[in-house]
């Protein structure tokens, strides 16, 4: 029960198929604003942050250095998908083609935003793992609750506060930027709370199917 899972599993396949697609779909709709009342936010939070989650419950059963897989690919596949895209704006359209414009404003890219976007996206995930796994360890696999909502908090707030500075940073007032990093914090760890339930019973069923629960003892936390 102690150790890690030595194969990749149907399980930890599917969760990570699922990782990728909730980083490359929140980057292609995060262009629309929704409005929730008290605030606005980007159609992309709510997908970007079942991210959040998926990286949770692999810690949770699979462990750090899993965990650490996943946020690499998960990396390298939105990248290539970036790339795809910039790719197919620059190939001349056919005579037919008359939404040119239209594609460059949904799936155009500007280089600081997108560049703020991936340094944020990789330094958070690699601290909400870290942050779980160690958590998970000095308090014996117990409050798994309080375990998520503190690594969400520190992997969310890590992304903000890489994010909105080196995104908007001389374009935006600093008090605007820091009302920002603080405001998309709080939301995105009380996204955590309200479908915490529903990860609980991901956990659980993952580690009856899985028959693990790894504890990251003695682990080298690099990065790579």
């Amino acid at each position: 029960m102690n150790q890690s899972v030595p194969r990749f599993t149907l399980p930890f396949l599917v969760l990570t198929v699922l990782f990728c697609v909730c980083l490359i779909v929140s980057n292609l709709i995060e262009i629309k604003t929704v409005d929730i009342g008290f605030a606005t936010i980007t159609a992309g939070m709510v997908v970007f942050q079942l991210s959040y989650i998926i990286n949770d419950c692999i810690v949770e059963v699979y462990g750090f250095r899993k965990a650490r897989t996943v946020i690499w690919l998960g990396f390298a596949m939105n990248l290539l998908v970036t790339l795809f895209l910039q790719f197919a704006i620059l190939l001349p359209g056919a005579d037919s083609w008359q939404s040119q414009d239209a594609m460059e404003a949904v799936y155009g890219t500007v280089p600081r935003i997108l560049g703020a976007s991936f340094v944020a996206f990789l330094c958070g995930s690699m601290v909400n793992a870290l942050v779980m796994s160690k958590m998970k360890v000095a308090s014996g696999g117990r409050h798994f609750s309080l375990r998520a909502i503190v690594s969400t908090l520190w992997g969310e707030g890590t992304d903000s506060i890489i994010f909105f500075p080196l995104a908007f940073g001389g374009i935006l007032p600093w008090r605007e930027i820091v009302s920002l990093i603080v405001a998309q914090a709080l939301l995105k760890t009380a996204y955590e709370i309200v479908i915490l339930p529903v990860t609980l019973k991901v956990v659980k069923k993952l580690k009856s199917i899985e028959s693990t629960d790894t504890y990251d003892r003695g682990i080298s936390y690099s990065w790579w």
